[in-house]
């Protein structure tokens, strides 16, 4: 099977060729473009979520050998969470090459979270089976480069440091309010504000709402922790 010259660059961007391109090409395609001669990522979506577990547990602990249980489950939840998957798509622009049905290139599937993090799983799916573990590992290691290192940074989940901040303090949990969405339905931008009870709040804008909330309680939680 001879790949085509989008898939080829994307081998030279992840720095993998494949000896079964035919892996590849099952790793970008979509199931709104599968079909009974056609089949899609999403069994390859399970192995490769598992394939990147391990490899991430296991360089936790190398990067990192006084760190406690405690202190490795954010991080590691943090690496394998589906918006550090969909941040090293978009960084070998996986998306460009994804094969999608009519209706997800309509509703910018190329640009979703969710589709983009489930391809990149699929990828390492692809990659552990093209050449086994050692050939994944290599890949994950290098595509997540510096974060494994910098992730402690970016661990903590900022809605629930909020909240934990504010029950030490005896005040109710942060309410979250959408103050405003803008863009196109396949592409909408949300400006969320995280309030507390006490009048202190900060907004901030994302593609998601989720996003925004997470974007908005880290900015007051930073204030706060900082005065």
């Amino acid at each position: 099977m001879r790949l085509s010259a989008d898939l080829k660059a994307l081998e030279g961007r992840i720095g993998h060729v494949f000896e079964r391109p035919e892996l590849l090409v099952r790793a970008v395609t979509h199931s709104s473009m599968s079909s009974a001669t056609r089949d899609d990522n999403q069994r390859l979506e399970f192995l490769g979520d598992r394939v990147l577990g391990l490899v991430m547990a296991e360089a936790l602990l190398s990067h990192d050998r006084t760190a406690t249980e405690g202190q490795l489950a954010p991080r590691y939840n943090a690496l394998v969470r589906k918006e550090a998957c969909a941040d090293v798509a978009r960084q070998i622009d996986l998306g460009d090459v994804l094969k999608l049905g009519r209706s997800e290139m309509i509703s910018g599937g190329r640009r979703k979270l969710a589709l983009l993090g489930d391809a990149m799983e699929a990828v390492i799916a692809a990659v552990y089976l093209d050449s086994g573990f050692e050939a994944a590992r290599a890949l994950i290691l290098r595509l997540w480069g510096d974060r494994i290192g910098e992730v402690e940074q970016d661990a903590r989940d900022a809605k629930t440091a909020l909240q934990e901040w504010a029950q030490a303090r005896g005040l109710p949990p942060p309410n979250y309010v959408e103050l405003n969405r803008s863009g196109p339905d396949h592409a909408p931008v949300f400006t969320m504000s995280a309030q507390l009870e006490n009048g202190e709040a900060e907004q901030a804008t994302a593609g998601s709402k989720r996003q925004a909330e997470q974007a908005a309680a880290k900015a007051l939680l930073d204030r706060l922790e900082s005065a």
